[in-house]
């Protein structure tokens, strides 16, 4: 008797200890407990992190992040970013917004800096139906076919035209050479956009005078460069990546190449201005954002907020467009009163005028941005604003 109480009782001390193993552990002191699944909204961030893009993939966190700060909730549910490293790389691109919509369930993904990384995550939120908000991704293809891509920034076709024209018409060129990072989906697009622009304005077939290509990762230009030279061109347009991009402008200057270099958005990163020192003083380029110029009470408030955590320094225009991008997701799901892709999908067609620090937002049928551009120049080894121009 005394045996089979005391196996009763080893029987039930065991099922005890397997019952209190099964219960979610209690949240530490003074900590509210995790919240329920149901009650976070989950947003996927795929942005170059590390790799050759990740100076631009940091600054378009800090405004994805800020406005995350500043709007955690939406219909009284807190919002939870789920941010994973594409690492620069189309392959690990895909790998990141697959893992987001399959491992993590996400209803909205955010991204990404480099139109190739874009382009990359395409068919994985096309056939998962869960909508993307592209950030600075401005190549055509990004959104080409794809119903579930959608973007705050303007596209290439506009960014080529603003710039073939600046060359045209503000330098008064006649021959241009391009420079082209050949391994990068924008630098290419650009270029295009660029070329038949310049070709139209100036009404002569020929008035490209010479194309040179390199890769990512290059750091000796002196061959493409020294035969520009021999073409004399008036003006240089050389879209790329800016660690790149300064080091093929210094090495110009140090071959005697003084003509006026030009180029777009990807400039507009602290590293381009260090790397290119003195070498990129007078280079202007395309961009997204002016901070001497607030378009809408929501550029106010995210410069003011902004600045307070970043004392003494200025957004970058892909900061904005970050802030944007997780901003536009957040009144889509106001506005559709639920947080399921279909419904943020829906929500996303019908958006009109959304005010974004970045600017007024409306959506073609393509789910691009129509809206304005604005010019910048290197002055004193500072982003300088120079003209606002509209589509």
């Amino acid at each position: 008797m005394k045996k089979l109480l005391s196996l009763t009782l080893v029987v039930a001390m065991a099922l005890s200890l397997l019952t209190g193993c099964a219960q979610p552990a209690p949240a530490p002191s003074g900590e509210p407990a995790a919240p329920a699944e149901e009650e976070v909204i989950k947003i996927g961030v795929f942005e170059p992190l590390t790799g050759a893009n990740a100076a631009g993939g940091e600054l378009e966190m800090e405004g994805i992040e800020l406005a995350h700060e500043l709007y955690p909730e939406v219909l009284g549910k807190k919002v939870e970013l789920i941010v994973v490293d594409n690492k620069s790389d189309k392959v690990e691109a895909a790998t990141a917004a697959a893992r987001l919509v399959e491992k993590e369930k996400v209803t909205a993904i955010i991204g990404s800096w480099g139109s190739s990384l874009a382009m990359a995550a395409g068919d994985i939120v096309k056939n998962a139906k869960v909508p993307a908000m592209g950030t600075s991704c401005t190549n055509p293809l990004v959104t080409q076919g794809n119903d579930y891509y959608f973007r705050v920034c303007f596209i290439d076709p506009f960014q080529g035209v603003v710039m073939s024209n600046y060359a045209y018409n503000g330098l008064g060129a006649k021959k241009a050479a391009i420079v082209q990072e050949v391994s990068n989906d924008y630098a290419v697009g650009l270029a295009k956009f660029f070329t038949d622009n310049f070709k139209k304005l100036t009404g002569d077939e020929n008035s490209i005078v010479a194309v040179a290509n390199y890769n990512t990762g290059d750091q000796d230009f002196t061959a493409q460069l020294t035969n520009i030279k021999a073409q004399n061109p008036d003006v240089i347009f050389a879209p790329g990546n800016f660690t790149e991009s300064a080091l093929l402008i210094k090495q110009a200057r140090q071959l005697g190449i003084k003509t006026p270099f030009i180029g777009g958005d990807t400039y507009e990163t602290p590293e381009f201005a260090e790397i290119g020192g003195d070498a990129v003083e007078g280079v202007v380029f395309s961009t997204f954002f002016a901070t001497e110029r607030p378009i809408t009470s929501e550029s106010t408030k995210f410069l003011d907020a902004y600045r307070a955590k970043y004392p003494g320094k200025e957004p970058a225009a892909v900061t904005a467009l970050g802030y944007d991008a997780y901003l536009i997701l957040i009144k889509a799901i106001e506005q559709a009163g639920a947080a399921d892709s279909a419904s943020i999908h829906n929500a996303l067609l019908n958006i009109k005028d959304f005010q974004g620090a970045a600017g007024v937002v409306n959506f073609d049928e393509n789910g691009d941005a129509v809206k304005s551009a604005v010019i910048k120049t290197v002055k004193d080894g500072k982003f300088t604003f120079m003209d606002v121009v509209e589509p």
